[in-house]
């Protein structure tokens, strides 16, 4: 008889490394914390990285392996230890078949996000289309009871496809129908803002809009429907937090996990699939170097790190990256998803950021550089601080607060001069006034000499206000009162450190050597693949590339 494959993680790269295994005839079971499925893949854009896929290439999108290699090695080269040779050639050239593969099998319909360029657009290797695939909207009936099992991520609006989140997201800022509503603001916050091409939406749209599943719950969707229609034993349960593996002989032989308070084994192999450790105090505390109240996420509240405390319970090595690598945004408390907000009000005019010296530190309208200069090894510059006008204020809103409209009460400290301001937040209220004056001196003219606010391209196109005179993120800081809050740091799901595996997703202990019968993918494992290096999608790509490879080997 067949082993009984476990899958610790009910997320895209957890389904899809079932449905690898099932497509085999290996008994799978999946174990899920949480009551629903998608975890923090369905609460994404959806983006899928791969180089050279088959989808582009049929598009007459020229891309090669080289210059995947290139573009890689490139972003992360300050860190050049923390990559991976092998495992990165393993996953540039295993993605393009994988993501053939789930097609051929009918897991997915790709489609090409046209116009969406590589994040570091200046990196060697670097396109400016053609990366980025995503799903094909899914019928929601497809998927029969289980429709009501599967998290529908908030951040971006069902039955929209990227085209038309583009169109809403560059509406003029002064069009009175644009009411400020968190629904609104939520069909703004798009992954980079991208257009999908779109297969004749009069098409995929004659039916109920509602019914379609896009962005990320889509691409979850079309995998966990794929799924469910495997004639084999496929068993799912949600609700199952696994709280122990177990070993013999050194290998892992099974799982144990907790369900209304009784214990529930399943004896085999076992893939962990568990996402990040956003919702972990001390995990975030260890990898990141924050405190509790100064951090959040807009991944599920299920993403506590359970993959990570497994693979160390049986003696797994797990690797630390630098915090300013890790792709997180800056962020404050909002009624919109997890609770919190990355939304693009610190990017556009009018606004900037501070650290608590008052002085700013970074280009304050690209996460990017935010958190890497925030999180610097030896030059940190945290706590930090949003900064805005009442000119920001009447124009923009804040998240759920319209234009024009007044702050939910606790969120946000405002006065009459920066320097009060200042002394409000606790910085440095002459600094700030000094910084304010400096900022909007250049601002005036559409310029940043000194932190380059305004020369990322797509953040500058899909973040800023197209009806702001000289550049769309640059505005003066001068109309009275003044307005701020100290930034939380939002994670995403995706925590870079984690546990350490080889090019085939094995778990290695800290002497390279590999604990048999036990498995990690998606976001629970190291990134050794792209080192440092970051560009949305990377996490999707390695995890559905990672299901392929372990599905194959059994």
């Amino acid at each position: 008889m067949t082993d009984r494959l476990i899958v610790v993680g009910g997320g895209l790269s957890g389904i899809a490394v079932a449905l690898g295994a099932a497509l085999k005839g290996v008994p799978v079971t999946i174990f899920e914390s949480d009551d629903k499925l998608g975890g923090a893949a369905a609460y994404s854009g959806g983006l899928v990285w791969i180089g050279a896929n088959h989808a582009a290439i049929d598009s007459g999108i020229d891309d090669d392996l080289d210059r995947v290699r290139a573009y890689i090695r490139d972003i992360a080269s300050r860190h050049p230890e923390l990559l991976d040779e092998e495992a990165m050639e393993r996953w540039i050239t295993t993605a393009p078949v994988a993501a053939r593969y789930w097609e051929d099998v009918g897991a997915i319909t790709w489609t090409v996000i046209p116009g969406l360029a590589d994040y570091h657009e200046q990196a060697k290797g670097a396109l400016p289309e053609g990366r980025y695939i995503t799903a094909a909207p899914v019928d929601r009936q497809r998927l029969g009871p289980w429709a009501d099992k599967l998290r529908i991520g908030p951040y971006h609006p069902m039955g929209t496809t990227y085209a038309e989140a583009l169109a809403k997201g560059r509406r003029n800022f002064d069009d009175p129908a644009r009411d400020g509503s968190a629904g609104d603001r939520s069909e703004n916050i798009i992954d980079d803002r991208a257009m999908v091409a779109s297969r004749d939406e009069k098409e995929i749209f004659a039916n109920d809009r509602s019914r379609h599943l896009t962005f990320g719950t889509g691409v979850v969707a079309a995998f966990l429907s794929r799924l469910l229609e495997v004639d084999g034993d496929v068993e799912i349960l949600t609700g199952h937090r696994v709280t122990e593996l177990l070993t013999r002989d050194g290998a892992v032989v099974g799982a144990v996990a907790q369900h209304a308070g009784q214990s529930v084994s399943r004896q085999g192999r076992v893939v962990l699939s568990t996402s990040g450790y956003d919702w972990n105090p001390e995990l975030m505390r260890e990898f990141i170097g924050v405190e509790e109240g100064d951090f959040g996420s807009v991944a599920p509240d299920s993403i506590r790190g359970d993959g990570l405390l497994l693979a160390r319970s049986v003696g797994a090595a797990t690797m630390t990256w630098p915090a300013g690598t890790v792709p997180m945004m800056p962020g404050w408390p909002s009624k919109v998803g997890t609770g919190f907000s990355h939304g693009p009000e610190a990017c556009l005019p009018h606004s900037m950021i501070v650290d608590s010296s008052g002085r700013r530190f970074c280009d304050d309208s690209y996460w990017v550089d935010i958190m890497d200069k925030a999180f610097a090894e030896n030059d940190r510059h945290w706590p930090m601080f949003l900064i805005w006008d009442d000119d920001h204020r009447q124009k923009y809103g804040l998240q759920e607060t319209p234009p024009g409209g007044e702050y939910p009460e606790g969120l946000v400290t405002s006065a009459p001069t920066l320097k009060e301001l200042g002394t409000a937040l606790g910085i440095d209220g002459d600094a700030l006034t000094e910084t304010a004056a400096e900022f909007s001196r250049w601002a005036e003219r559409g310029e940043d000499p000194h932190f380059g606010r305004g020369s990322v391209a797509y953040i500058a196109r899909n973040l800023g206000d197209p009806n702001n005179d000289g550049n769309p993120l640059l505005g003066p800081i001068r109309k009275p009162p003044f307005h701020g809050l100290r930034l939380k740091v939002l994670g995403t799901g995706i925590g870079m450190s984690g546990i350490g595996v080889d090019a085939e997703a094995r778990v290695l202990r800290p002497d390279g050597s590999v604990i048999e019968g036990l498995y990690a993918i998606g976001s629970c494992a190291a990134f050794t693949t792209s080192g440092t290096g970051y560009n949305s999608g990377f996490a999707l790509s390695r995890g559905i590339t990672h299901a392929y490879l372990i599905a194959e080997s059994l």
